[in-house]
């Protein structure tokens, strides 16, 4: 009986390590979105009716840290990579939420380094309800 309860713990130590490296996966890939989103908003200002008066000049303070919050971006999805291929390792599964967010961001992040006037294009069209 003794033996039992000795185990008991690392079964529970190891679920919370599981459930602690997929919440850290799951944040870096928020992050990375958070950041190229700030990074894009030179081409693309979010809620312009909203926030019509300052975004002119918060885009050029933005455009000025672009190329800083694009690596910031990339590190943060590497970093997100590396922690779901280090629950791998581990013999952690990582959730299918977290899976499916980490590859979501970074499909994401990439659109948006390499394709930026074309999503603000695309999204102009769309808020001014063109097809």
């Amino acid at each position: 009986m003794v033996l039992r309860e000795a185990g008991m713990p690392q079964v529970e130590e190891k679920d919370q390590r599981n459930k602690s490296g997929s919440e850290s996966s799951m944040f870096a890939s928020l992050a990375a979105l958070g950041s190229v989103v700030v990074a894009s908003s030179c081409c693309l200002p979010l809620l312009p009716f909203v926030f019509a008066a300052g975004a002119a000049g918060a885009s050029a303070f933005v455009d000025k840290l672009r190329p800083y919050l694009l690596v910031a971006s990339v590190l943060l999805i590497a970093f997100a990579f590396y922690k779901y291929w280090r629950a791998k390792q581990c013999n952690c599964k990582p959730s299918r939420t977290s899976t499916a967010l980490l590859w979501i961001s970074a499909i994401i992040v990439l659109l948006f380094i390499f394709f930026p006037q074309l999503i603000a294009n695309l999204l102009a069209n769309i808020l001014a309800g063109k097809s």
